[in-house]
């Protein structure tokens, strides 16, 4: 395809899979069923702290977790008591288990009283062109409180060379504003050009068909590759494509086939 071309189809992709329908079946529905800005803050950053493998799963375990923190996250983060901790025992999602849920927790409620909160955060680390600096601050100011080893994994660095998919895809939901119900737009502070896509095996294949990514692995170089390619695109709003890669992907199957027969 020509330039023009790619940008037609994929913003006809956008079109069609940035929809109000998209959020069913999606892990976004969670910090959906919520209406305080901080429960959806919570929620959707839970939620896409544990958003790898089947979606249908990811969303059972991620209504668990809302019910463990009797369906008010925002107010069991600041409220909760040691005691109430104990009723997250049992919980695992994959690699995630009680034992990292509960060092969120009181992370979570040391950057809303000390750091004026996850958009707090990353408004003051954002810089002109990116936010990637700021979730590499999100995973320092993360472990300022004691915490085992073994949950530092649950939490992405992009220095060092991670694509950070899941915190990319939270700071879509929290930051990008469109008229279909789907991201909430929340912080109006930070500006959605610094968004970047939430790299992940179905984005990555598709971009490589469409001639947006050549790096082979899913990591930060090339998610800053297929950054500065979507910004072309649409510097304003360039991580709106990511519902057409994921669609392509996901709900097309596009993939290994295509991306060997091209």
């Amino acid at each position: 395809m020509s330039g023009d071309e790619l940008k037609d189809f994929l913003e006809a992709k956008v079109i069609q899979y940035n929809t109000i329908g998209f959020i069913e079946t999606d892990p976004i529905s969670l910090p959906h069923r919520y209406t305080l800005k901080e429960d959806i803050e919570v929620a959707g950053f839970l939620v896409a702290s544990i958003a790898w493998g089947n979606r249908k799963m990811i969303l059972t375990s991620g209504h668990r977790m809302m019910e463990m923190m009797s369906d008010s996250p925002y107010d069991f983060i600041m409220n909760h008591e040691d005691y109430h901790l104990d009723k997250l025992a049992g919980f695992v999602h994959r690699t995630f288990n009680s034992v990292d849920f509960i060092h969120f927790i009181k992370a979570l409620q040391h950057i809303y009283i000390h750091k004026q909160g996850l958009e707090g955060v990353f408004d003051l680390y954002q810089t002109n062109e990116s936010l990637q600096p700021a979730i590499h601050q999100l995973y320092k100011v993360f472990f300022e409180t004691p915490h085992c080893q073994r949950t530092v994994k649950h939490i992405s660095d992009p220095f060092k060379g991670s694509a950070a998919k899941k915190i990319n895809m939270f700071l879509r939901w929290m930051i990008r504003k469109d008229n279909t119900g789907v991201d909430f737009g929340l912080w109006s502070s930070i500006s959605p050009s610094k968004l970047s896509c939430p790299l992940d095996v179905h984005s990555g294949n598709v971009a490589r068909i469409l001639g947006l990514l050549t790096r082979k692995q899913n990591d930060a170089r090339a998610l800053l590759e297929l950054d500065a390619n979507l910004r072309l695109l649409d510097p304003k709003d360039p991580v709106k494509y990511d519902f057409a890669l994921f669609g392509l992907g996901v709900f097309e199957k596009w993939g290994a086939k295509e991306l060997y027969q091209n």
